[in-house]
C-alpha cells in the first residue's frame, strides 16, 4: 500500500503577530484532504508545520515512514495562507528539496502554488494542484499507482519533458456531504489544547460548513474554492460539532467559511438541530453586514451560539466601499452593528486602509464610523494587491521590488497612492491606539455606574487608557509630519 505523508506550509512561529496571539487552528483542508485518500485505501499520516520550528522537523519523520508520496496540502480555510507570504512560501520550497532529497513524489497544493505554479514546478514538486484539490489528488495517486499518465486528470500541472503540462481547472465538489469528516485522529490535539488552556482558558477548534464566496469585491482572492457557493448540511455539520465536543472537550468553534450561513433557511435549521442535540458551546463566524440583515437570520445565530461575527467593514466611505465593488451601504454597517447588539452578539470588524483613491476625507469617515460603533474588535489592514483579482490587475505595474508580504503584519504598502506606504503603517497604528483608549474609556465609564457589575479587568482597562494617550499623540505628529511631505 502506497504510503503519504501529508503536510502543508503555514508555520505559526515564522508569523511573530500569529504567534503571539497564540490561537492556533489545525489544518482543516490537509486533514480534510488525508481523511479523503485514506477513505480510498491509502495509507496516510501528517506532518503538521502549525507548531514546530522549521521545515526541517520533517526529516525524521520522513527517515522513519519512508513515504512513497510528500503531499505539501495548505489549510484553504486558513485565511492566512491565501496571503501567498513569502516566509510560508520559502519554507514550501524547503519542503519540496527534502521530499525529493528522500525521494517522495512531491506534490502541492496552496493559493500560492494554484497562482505561482511555475515556480513551484522549478522548485522540483511533481504535481500542482490547481485550486480544490481531494478530487485532483485521489486521481494523480491513482494514476502514479497504476503507473499511467497524467494526461487524463483534470485541475492539476505537472512537468511534462522540457515543458510545463497545464491541465486546466476542474469544477469543485458541490455534495460537501460526499466528504469525510476531516481526519481529526491525526492531529496532536493535546497540543493546541494546552495552548489554548494556558493562554484564554478555554479550548477553540475549526470548522468549515460551506466552501467558496459568491460575492466579487475586487481585491478579494479565491484560488481555492472559488465564487461557487456549496453548503454542508445543517445536520452533517452539527454531527461534527457533536463529535469534537464528545471526543476533545471543545467549548467555541471558528467556523471559517468566508461567508457563513448565506442559503436561505440554513441558519434556521442550524438552530433546530443544535437546540434538539442539546449542544453546548460558542461560535465565531465571518460574514457581511448585509447577510446579517435578512429575514431572522441574527435571532436563529443568536440561537444557536453565535458569539461574535467578523463582519468586512473595509471602510466608511462609500466611495471606498463603490471602488472595492463591496456591494454594501455604510448605513447597512450602522444597522447591523445595532441589531447585533440588542441580540447580544458581539461584533468585530475588518478594516482596509490605503485602497487605491482613498483621500484624507475617506480616512476619516472610516475612524469616524469605528468611533461611533465602537465593535468588540478590529483587524485592520492595509490594501494588498493578490494574484487573479481585479485589484491586482490595476496595480500590478508598481508591484516591481514587492509583490507579497513577508508575514501577516508586514502591512506594506506595495503601489503607488495619495500618501506614502511609511503614513498607513503610522495610521493604522493611530486608528488602533484610538480605538483601544475609547475601550477603555468605555470600561471606566460602566465601573463608575456599577461598581459590583463592572469591576472586572477595570484595573487594566485604566492602566491600558492611560498607556495609549501618548502614543496617539506621537503618531498624530508623525502623520501631521508624513502629511506635509506629500
Amino acid at each position: 500500500m502506497s504510503k503519504i505523508l501529508f503536510t502543508h506550509s503555514y508555520f505559526y512561529k515564522f508569523d511573530p503577530k500569529q504567534w503571539k496571539n497564540r490561537q492556533p487552528y489545525p489544518p482543516l483542508g490537509t486533514i480534510t484532504a488525508a481523511a479523503y485518500v485514506r477513505e480510498q485505501g491509502y495509507d496516510v499520516d501528517l506532518f503538521d508545520t502549525n507548531l514546530v520550528d522549521g521545515p526541517n522537523d520533517i526529516v525524521p519523520i520522513i527517515e522513519k515512514e519512508k513515504p512513497d508520496y510528500l503531499v505539501i496540502y495548505d489549510d484553504g480555510f486558513n485565511y492566512l495562507t491565501k496571503m501567498c507570504l513569502t516566509l510560508m512560501r520559502d519554507a514550501a520550497y524547503e519542503l519540496i528539496a527534502i521530499g525529493k532529497k528522500y525521494g517522495c513524489k512531491v506534490i502541492v497544493s496552496s493559493s500560492d502554488s494554484t497562482d505561482q505554479f511555475v515556480q513551484y514546478i522549478e522548485k522540483g514538486a511533481d504535481v500542482i494542484l490547481l485550486g480544490e484539490g481531494e478530487l485532483s489528488l485521489l486521481e494523480t495517486l491513482n494514476a502514479f499507482k497504476a503507473n499511467e499518465g497524467l494526461e487524463k486528470v483534470k485541475g492539476i500541472v505537472f512537468k511534462e519533458g522540457d515543458g510545463i503540462k497545464n491541465n486546466g481547472r476542474r469544477l469543485v465538489v458541490k455534495d460537501l456531504d460526499s466528504l469525510p469528516m476531516a481526519a481529526w485522529d491525526l492531529v496532536k490535539m493535546d497540543d493546541y489544547k494546552n495552548i489554548w488552556f494556558q493562554n484564554h482558558g478555554y479550548f477553540s477548534l475549526n470548522i468549515a460548513t460551506t466552501r467558496g464566496c459568491p460575492y466579487s469585491c475586487n481585491w478579494c482572492a479565491k484560488p481555492i474554492y472559488g465564487r461557487k457557493y456549496n453548503t454542508r448540511s445543517a445536520k452533517n455539520v452539527a454531527d461534527e460539532i457533536e463529535y469534537l465536543i464528545s471526543n476533545f472537550g471543545v467549548s467555541y468553534f471558528w467556523v471559517c467559511d468566508d461567508i457563513f450561513g448565506l442559503k436561505p433557511g440554513w441558519v434556521q435549521e442550524f438552530r433546530d438541530i443544535v437546540q434538539s442535540k442539546k449542544l453546548d458551546f460558542k461560535y465565531m463566524i465571518q460574514s457581511r453586514v448585509d447577510v446579517m440583515l435578512k429575514d431572522d437570520s441574527i435571532d436563529a445565530l443568536a440561537g444557536s451560539g453565535l458569539d461574535i461575527v467578523w463582519v468586512g467593514a473595509e471602510s466608511g466611505s462609500q466611495n471606498v466601499l463603490d471602488a472595492m465593488e463591496k456591494g454594501i451601504k455604510v448605513e447597512q454597517i450602522y444597522e447591523a452593528r445595532k441589531k447585533l447588539k440588542e441580540h447580544g452578539v458581539r461584533v468585530a470588524f475588518f478594516l482596509q486602509l490605503g485602497y487605491p483613491g482613498e483621500t484624507k476625507e475617506d480616512i476619516l469617515k472610516t475612524e469616524k464610523m469605528l468611533l461611533d460603533l465602537m465593535p468588540e474588535d478590529i483587524g485592520i489592514s492595509v490594501s494588498y494587491p493578490l494574484p487573479g483579482t481585479k485589484f491586482h490587475e490595476m496595480v500590478k505595474d508598481d508591484l516591481k521590488e514587492k509583490a507579497n508580504w513577508t508575514n501577516s503584519d508586514d502591512l506594506s504598502l506595495m503601489f503607488k497612492n495619495n500618501y506614502s506606504p511609511e503614513y498607513y503603517k503610522v495610521l493604522h497604528r493611530y486608528i488602533h491606539k484610538k480605538f483601544r483608549r475609547k475601550q477603555g474609556l468605555q470600561k471606566i465609564i460602566a465601573f463608575l455606574k456599577n461598581p459590583l457589575k463592572n469591576k472586572t479587568g477595570i484595573v487594566r482597562s485604566t492602566v491600558a487608557t492611560l498607556y495609549h494617550i501618548p502614543g496617539i499623540m506621537l503618531y498624530r505628529l508623525k502623520l501631521n509630519m508624513l502629511e506635509l511631505k506629500k
